[in-house]
């Protein structure tokens, strides 16, 4: 649980850092991978084969408030609608390469820590003014889409206590986590390591599809 206080922010691949004014109400994140189904006569319903892992994508709305200091709120608002935007700042950036990109962000949130991402779309919404017309409160959408694969979903804080990850495992259909820690330390008993190392509360409700963290464990 976030320890009342704790604000939100979002690490820029820049260096930069967006603090929230006020934490999020609600994270919503999608996972998804693409199956393939082969044509065969005679035959209802086709057996799928797993073809590729597709890219994480996380929703998070934001709220930003200035009507104390009389401000306009697109001091802050302005700050992820630039996340968008091609960035000079980027190493390795040029200019007459035609090679500039926006930057990638990173969620934060206590020991929460979100996937590398890119922002996909922002959507500003103004709902309070002063007299002259300056906007003093904004609710903005955000999407992210997973940048590149981190192999965690979502990933934690190394101050977490959660063990350092060795490799990663995506889970096949028919596979439980029994038979997952059997074929990686050749004992079935370990899968609670795994378990605890991914946040698994059911053993048996992990969904085929499901990119898991394999811990480095003792012996």
């Amino acid at each position: 649980m976030v320890k009342m206080g704790t604000k939100a922010y979002i690490e820029v691949e820049t260096g930069d850092k967006i603090e929230c004014m006020f934490n999020p109400p609600e994270l919503s994140f999608t996972v998804s991978s693409s199956w393939k189904g082969a044509d065969k006569p005679g035959q209802a319903v086709p057996s799928l084969e797993f073809t590729s892992g597709d890219s994480g994508s996380m929703s998070l709305e934001l709220f930003f408030d200035t009507t104390t200091s009389g401000k306009s709120v697109t001091v802050h608002t302005n700050k992820i609608i630039e996340l968008t935007k091609v960035s000079t700042k980027l190493s390795g950036y040029d200019k007459s390469k035609n090679n500039g990109r926006p930057p990638w962000v990173i969620f934060h949130w206590g020991k929460f820590r979100s996937f590398k991402s890119v922002v996909s779309s922002v959507s500003v919404n103004y709902i309070h003014f002063s007299n002259t017309g300056d906007p003093l409160r904004a609710r903005v959408n955000i999407d992210l889409t997973q940048y590149e694969d981190d192999k965690k979903f979502p990933a934690q804080n190394p101050t977490s206590g959660t063990p350092a990850p060795q490799r990663s495992h995506m889970v096949q259909p028919g596979e439980s986590l029994d038979r997952i820690a059997w074929q990686h330390y050749g004992d079935a008993t370990q899968w609670r390591a795994i378990a605890q190392a991914n946040r698994i509360r059911d053993p048996f409700s992990v969904r085929p599809g499901t990119m898991l963290d394999i811990p480095t464990v003792d012996g």
